[in-house]
């Protein structure tokens, strides 16, 4: 009798929360007929991890979804597979740290974000070695430093 009564619990539970009988793989395609984007959607809503791809079929962004919004860690590509960015959503906003890579100039930027603006430390990076710190508070620029000594005279609670 338990058994049964446990059998019954589990599907009431499941079945409303759509968290085992409403979840389905999903694609989607640009007008052409390529393929746009694939993931997980319980109903309507985006859940779980997602691909979405540029029109040329290489990769353009994955990472997951909750509730509809982008959560966790994500990463960004261009048209030719490069990676541009990765950082962390909650709640569909960027948070948390971000990298930055800017091809063409050689330089690595690692933002501090919070409610989707910047909001702490900047490191900039060439060839993989730190040349240069700012400050964001509210996304806006309020400090910058280029040697070592003179940040953590300004900052000695920093802790990157």
């Amino acid at each position: 009798m338990a058994y049964k009564v446990f059998i019954l619990l589990f599907l009431v539970f499941f079945s409303g929360n759509g968290m085992v009988f409403n979840k389905e793989y999903h694609y989607e395609y640009y007008a052409d007929g390529t393929l746009k984007a694939e993931g997980w959607k319980s109903g309507n809503i985006k859940v779980d991890f997602w691909h979405f791809y540029h029109s040329n079929g290489k990769i353009s962004h994955e990472g997951h979804f909750k509730n509809n919004k982008k959560n966790g860690y994500w990463y960004f590509y261009s048209n030719t597979k490069k990676l541009l960015k990765e950082g962390h959503f909650v709640n569909g906003k960027a948070e948390k740290w971000w990298i930055i890579y800017d091809i063409a100039a050689g330089i690595t930027r690692k933002y501090q974000y919070k409610n989707n603006k910047k909001e702490g430390y900047c490191l900039l990076y060439k060839k993989n070695k730190l040349f240069k710190a700012e400050r964001y508070i509210d996304n806006k620029k309020t400090g910058e430093w280029t040697d070592v000594f003179s940040f953590k005279r300004d900052n000695p609670n920093a802790s990157l």
